[in-house]
């Protein structure tokens, strides 16, 4: 019974901290990629990650994972303060590429697509794949 208990607090409580990030993300993703993507080598994986957190076919968990890896790079505190030149990004790359490894059979060809259009930037072209 102890056991059951401590799983429901334990689910409440991530339940809990998903809603936050979520909020948090909701509130300041398309701010601050739109404010850095020029300088962001990975602002369309940033955008896939949200197009792919916001699908409903996404399992839960792989949103989680996603969300708190968004949250990550909208919250103003970083293990690297992110107005640092040249460096200031690089823990928000790298938590999002752990984030994408671990749910990247979640990550659609559409999400990226959708990322690319968010981005005003165009399709690759089938060379640009071949390569």
């Amino acid at each position: 019974m102890v056991l059951r208990s401590e799983q429901a607090l334990a689910a409440a409580a991530s339940a809990a901290e998903f809603a936050k990030n979520s909020r948090i993300v909701a509130q300041g993703f398309w701010r601050k990629l739109s404010k850095f993507a020029r300088q962001l080598p990975f602002a369309e994986e940033l955008a896939a990650a949200w197009f792919c957190a916001t699908d409903p076919s996404t399992p839960a968990t792989a949103k989680g994972i996603l969300i708190g890896a968004l949250a990550y790079f909208v919250l103003p505190l970083d293990a690297i303060p992110d107005f640092i030149a040249g460096i200031g990004f690089t823990d928000d790359a790298a938590v999002l590429a752990l984030a994408i490894r671990t749910v990247s059979r979640h990550m659609k060809p559409e999400h990226y697509a959708r990322a690319r259009a968010a981005l005003g930037r165009p399709e690759p072209t089938s060379v640009e794949i071949a390569i």
